[in-house]
């Protein structure tokens, strides 16, 4: 044997391991929480999970509070329909940084400094769809 082929060989049995191990430590959305945020996966979402459930396992209470009356770090998120409609919620849920327009927003610019909205690009648009309907009925 040469030394290219026993290297293409070493490198074939640990890409092989490597994806063997991958399945048997695949996440099965039981994985904890840091924060409020789901570790392990980019859509934390659970079937059948209503808008109340998604807002708890997104983290949306650590900052805005357990009532969404808000906090000192983060604004209410109660009575958003004088604000958004379902799909201008989700835009903003996806991208806040890039839609945060209007007057309200420069008033929590000082009031909320300290806070930072992620961005939920990354989740399943049906689950983003979930919350924005909650929120907007509350």
């Amino acid at each position: 044997m040469t030394k290219t082929l026993v290297w293409i060989l070493v490198f074939l049995a640990t890409f092989a391991a490597l994806f063997f191990l991958q399945h048997l430590t695949k996440d099965d959305g039981t994985s904890s929480t840091v924060s409020g945020y789901m570790e392990g996966s980019d859509s934390v979402g659970v079937a059948g999970a209503g808008g109340s459930e998604l807002v708890s396992q997104f983290g949306c209470l650590n900052c805005h509070g357990n009532d969404l009356a808000g906090t000192p770090a983060a604004p209410p998120l109660t009575g958003l329909s004088k604000y958004y409609d379902r799909e201008g919620l989700i835009t903003y849920l996806r991208n806040p940084d890039k839609n945060k327009t209007g007057a309200r927003f420069d008033d929590y610019k000082t009031k909320y400094a300290s806070g930072i909205m992620p961005a939920y690009g990354n989740k399943d648009l049906k689950d983003l769809g979930k919350i924005a309907d909650y929120l907007l009925s509350k």
